[in-house]
């Protein structure tokens, strides 16, 4: 599972790397800006590719979806923040995700993402009560890869909803958001959570978000699951489990402490 992320690019960045034709800016929505603690339901940075009606022309557009994805035929947004995660062995069949698959992929670009790992308790002493689990909170990023940018670049699905309650011409009838495609985590990663991410690379890009690539099989092979010494992952702040802190410092490693059996400190993947 991916369930909080940091996306730190700037828009000029996003646009030079991904080679962006326009920016989305809808009404009320606040310049992009460095974010090292994104949680569901928040405004992402995402490269998408659509077909303008008229004339037919494709366009690859830098946007800012809402994670966590909202079928079109919801009859209300309210259940986004349970659909942050398709999972890659069903996206193409299960009706939430199906649709988005064959005609809506997009690119989430991030710096890397969090997960948490529950460390070994010591044991509670005669007749007393166990201890609550503590959760120790892990950074994973990629490391640097030939013919790839620094970023870590994330499957995504889109998807537009429409509000049945505002006419259509109102700014806020579409609601626009995406969800992260997850697999089953490698060895390297899976001591620390069994799902994981998946990416696309530099040289699949433009395939991938081709809307003209409706062949389900086409659009997964085009997933990749990072290999060994791609990621590295070290331990972090638990100021990052509350979703109100954020800065570059939630992503600096700290000290393990021997006492809660935690794993090493900075582990290569």
């Amino acid at each position: 599972m991916c369930g909080r992320y940091a996306a730190s690019a700037s828009q000029a960045q996003l646009v030079e790397v991904f080679e962006v034709d326009e920016v989305v800016e809808l009404p009320g929505q606040e310049p992009l800006a460095p974010r090292y603690n994104i949680a569901p339901t928040d405004p992402v940075p995402a490269v998408m590719e659509r077909t303008d009606k008229a004339t037919g022309q494709v366009a690859r557009k830098l946007a800012r979806p809402r994670w966590g994805l909202v079928p079109s035929w919801s009859k209300d947004p309210a259940g986004a923040a349970r659909m942050i995660n398709a999972r890659s062995e069903t996206v193409a069949e299960k009706p939430a995700f199906r649709k988005a698959f064959a005609t809506r992929r997009c690119l989430l670009p991030a710096d890397g993402y969090y997960e948490w790992y529950t460390l070994q308790q010591p044991a509670p002493a005669s007749g007393g009560r166990a201890p609550k689990p503590v959760k120790q909170p892990f950074w994973i990023h990629p490391l640097p890869r030939p013919d790839e940018p620094e970023l870590m670049v994330m499957a995504g699905l889109y998807e537009f909803w429409r509000n049945p309650a505002l006419a259509p011409e109102d700014p806020d009838a579409w609601l626009t958001t995406c969800t992260v495609i997850t697999t089953q985590a490698t060895d390297e990663l899976g001591h620390i959570h069994d799902r994981m991410p998946m990416q696309v690379r530099r040289r699949d890009w433009d395939h991938w978000l081709d809307p003209g690539l409706t062949d389900p099989l086409a659009a997964h092979d085009l997933l990749h699951v990072p290999g060994p010494q791609e990621m590295t992952a070290w331990a972090v702040s638990r100021l990052v489990s509350n979703v109100r802190n954020d800065g570059p410092e939630l992503v600096q490693p700290v000290p393990t402490d021997p006492t809660q059996g935690e794993p090493e400190q900075e582990t290569l993947l």
